[in-house]
């Protein structure tokens, strides 16, 4: 379940104004929402990194709801699942063209057609690094064939992006190319139409939701007014926000 902007717009302009600190407007909260997003979604991946050593350690609470691991790794799953990727002549590779930004690469599956022996082989694609990749295939012994293909990641502009995009190296080529990734969420809007008075009155059509989880609605609340602490220059809303964000930050992770 996601959290609805317009919850987190009107706690925030309670907070600041109610010690009349200050007045956030629409497009100035927008860009704060978005930068507030995105820190608790790149936060999932080395959190999960240290609460998987507890896993290690043999530490975890596998208690039902209460193992923290896996509610972090849950947080994820909107974001998981199996895309498909185009290959791109003039890159020699295949690129994700779907909706959304993709963000990080799991499993790999390359597709190969037409073999009159196997009609259709699914095989996992090791993902190495360019020098792993051009040692391996450059050996005849351990040349990558359809049953394990082998995979780099490098990147190139392609049109009409005006910025880089990941791209996949396969050997051998194969068919298709589908991959287990991770995307990132879409920007949050708290959109509005003007009202009689010239005043913002919210419109949920032209609005985009928060995409994290429910149980970030209080993290996204005290990171945007920590920002809006610096815009207003107010140094108490910023030590108060980055007080609470401190509490629950330890709350989490103890």
């Amino acid at each position: 379940m996601a959290v609805n902007i317009n919850t987190v717009y009107t706690t925030v302009l309670y907070i600041l104004n109610k010690e009349q600190r200050g007045y956030i407007p629409p497009a100035e909260f927008n860009s704060l929402a978005a930068q507030v997003q995105e820190e608790i979604f790149l936060s999932y991946f080395p959190d999960g990194n240290q609460l998987n050593r507890q896993n290690q350690q043999n530490t975890q609470n596998d208690t039902e709801f209460f193992n923290m691991f896996k509610n972090n790794a849950y947080k994820l799953y909107p974001f998981e699942g199996d895309k498909v990727f185009t290959y791109n002549v003039a890159n020699t590779g295949w690129i994700y063209a779907g909706a959304g930004t993709l963000y990080n690469i799991g499993e790999i599956i390359s597709t190969y057609s037409g073999n009159t022996i196997n009609p259709q082989a699914d095989s996992i694609t090791d993902l190495v690094s360019k020098k792993e990749y051009t040692t391996t295939t450059q050996s005849k012994l351990t040349t990558p064939t359809s049953q394990y293909p082998l995979a780099y990641l490098t990147n190139a502009t392609i049109a009409p992006a005006t910025s880089p995009e990941i791209v996949l190296k396969i050997d051998p080529l194969p068919t298709s190319v589908s991959a287990n990734c991770v995307i990132k969420p879409t920007s949050p809007v708290w959109g509005f139409t003007i009202g009689t008075l010239g005043q913002y009155v919210y419109s949920s059509a032209a609005s985009t939701d928060f995409e994290l989880d429910v149980s970030e609605q209080t993290n996204i609340t005290i990171g945007i007014l920590k920002y809006a602490g610096v815009i207003i220059n107010d140094p108490t809303v910023i030590q108060t926000a980055a007080a609470e964000a401190q509490k629950v930050e330890v709350n989490e992770k103890s």
